[in-house]
């Protein structure tokens, strides 16, 4: 395994960052292909017998038996100081605008919450999920920059925003002497390349580290084509993503596979490898052993000049999907 750090921050972290939405009770959550506690243990486990060490979960997925399982794992099977935890939170309720909880008061609750679920004093890194167009960001800045002061979270990230969007947030947070993201995690793979256009740019430019989730979009970069699997079937927020856009993302899914071939390789690792070259850590979720340890080779494989161009070659504009869509919607209609 290698490790980086994690743009303007003292986090050292593994290339790979496990994604913890497939633990959970799934009576408890959205998705039936999730993981029991026990299965789950065994992943992470498995994750940190590879030198991953920077973990990924957030109280949304399952209604927090997602960071419950991942807390009593890491309890279980590393010191607090060998692994780099990150959870996210959600934006406020309909109840809580009513009932005029703040942006820094739902903040403070939802950390404390998370806090508990984890079973930490402190999480790593903590992640705005996604854009809440109905408070205002310095209201979540100041609620994040707290929180940092009160030794609760060490470094702040931001997750589903667009470029537009993060810069503004740490000019302001600069402003006010708050803290700043130093990461971002969006939608980017080989087949959605969208954070090309100035995500990637102004990243670059700030050193704000990328941790991309949907890194094999939901399996379809790790399966030759006519596989399926029980979350390719069963994962609906996935084919909403990528089923419209099948017929043009199967030319690269085919190139994967034949780099796959022509390396006695994964298409797992060529699909990874390339994203390597791009982010400082995809998030990488794992319901199977063989997803990890696929994951973790990927860091072993360097890819050609030729093979990135074979691989970028037939990508053609995307139009915005999921949750970036209904941000597109809300920031031109707020």
């Amino acid at each position: 395994m290698e490790y980086v750090q994690l743009g303007n921050s003292e986090l050292k972290v593994s290339r790979i960052c496990m994604g913890c939405m497939g633990f959970g009770d799934a009576s408890n959550g959205q998705h039936t292909w999730t993981l029991d506690e026990q299965h789950s243990l065994k992943i992470i486990h498995r994750g940190l017998e590879l030198g991953v060490n920077f973990f990924d979960t957030a109280i949304g997925y399952q209604n927090g038996t997602s960071e419950q399982y991942l807390g009593r794992a890491l309890r279980d099977f590393a010191g607090r100081d060998e692994v780099v935890v990150a959870t996210k939170f959600l934006p406020r309720t309909n109840e809580e605008i009513e009932a005029g909880i703040s942006g820094q008061q739902h903040i403070e609750q939802m950390l404390n919450r998370s806090l508990k679920n984890l079973g930490l004093d402190y999480v790593d890194l903590y992640i705005y999920h996604m854009w809440d167009y109905r408070t205002p960001i310095y209201e979540i800045l100041d609620g994040l920059n707290r929180a940092v002061k009160a030794g609760k979270v060490r470094y702040i990230g931001i997750s589903n925003c667009f470029a537009w969007q993060l810069a503004k947030a740490n000019a302001l947070a600069d402003k006010e002497g708050f803290a700043k993201f130093i990461s971002v995690q969006s939608h980017y793979n080989l087949i959605f390349r969208e954070e090309e256009r100035e995500m990637m740019k102004l990243c670059a430019e700030d050193n704000i580290a990328m941790t991309p989730y949907s890194s094999l979009a939901g399996g379809r970069l790790s399966k030759h084509p006519g596989e399926t699997s029980k979350r390719l079937e069963e994962d609906d927020y996935a084919r909403l993503k990528y089923d419209a856009t099948a017929a043009q993302d199967g030319v690269i899914i085919s190139r994967v596979a034949e780099l796959a071939e022509k390396y006695s390789v994964s298409m797992t690792e060529v699909s990874l490898a390339w994203l390597l070259t791009k982010v400082a850590a995809p998030v990488v979720g794992a319901t199977k052993f063989q997803h990890i340890e696929g994951a973790a080779k990927a860091v072993e494989l360097t890819l050609s000049r030729e093979d990135i161009k074979y691989l970028e070659e037939p990508y053609i504009p995307h139009r915005l999907v999921g949750v970036m869509a209904q941000n597109s919607f809300l920031a031109y209609n707020a």
